[in-house]
């Protein structure tokens, strides 16, 4: 009974991590699906290339996966779960969801600007994947925090 308490917290922190990385891909994919939409009848030759920019939002939720499954393998090894180990997950599981929500919803942003640029008939498709790095790093940085502060 005494468990009970840490293992809410774990999962709550598991529930998290998933869900809210999982949200924001979702809504960035869709974010870039719109603006390709719009784009694609003023340039139909940009499928190829918008299609590319509009996965990069869906990495998040991959990254929401992989903590998922990590932090879910390290909580099953542990014969027993205190209330701090918990509170850990709890707090990596809050961090890495929300990261990855705003980031794949900022990333999406970016995205949609360079393929509504595409379908004006601007070559920036390069660039446009060059800056849609950035806010992808701060969802790996995010990642690796969050297996850095996993509880033993």
């Amino acid at each position: 009974m005494e468990q009970t308490l840490p293992q809410i917290l774990a999962y709550a922190g598991l529930a998290f991590m998933l869900t809210l990385a999982c949200i924001g891909s979702a809504i960035g994919v869709t974010m870039g699906g719109n603006a390709t939409i719009g784009a694609l009848k003023k340039n139909p030759e940009i499928f190829g290339s918008s299609m590319i920019l509009c996965a990069l939002p869906s990495t998040q939720g991959l990254y929401g996966f992989a903590g998922f499954f990590l932090t879910l393998s390290k909580l099953n090894e542990m014969p027993v779960l205190g209330l701090g180990q918990g509170l850990a997950i709890l707090a990596v599981g809050i961090g890495l969801g929300f990261v990855g929500l705003i980031s794949a919803i900022q990333q999406a942003s970016l995205v949609s600007n360079g393929i509504v640029e595409m379908g004006n008939g601007n070559d920036v498709f390069g660039k446009t994947m060059i800056l849609g790095v950035f806010p992808e790093l701060y969802a790996i940085l995010a990642f690796a925090a969050a297996f850095l502060a996993l509880p033993a």
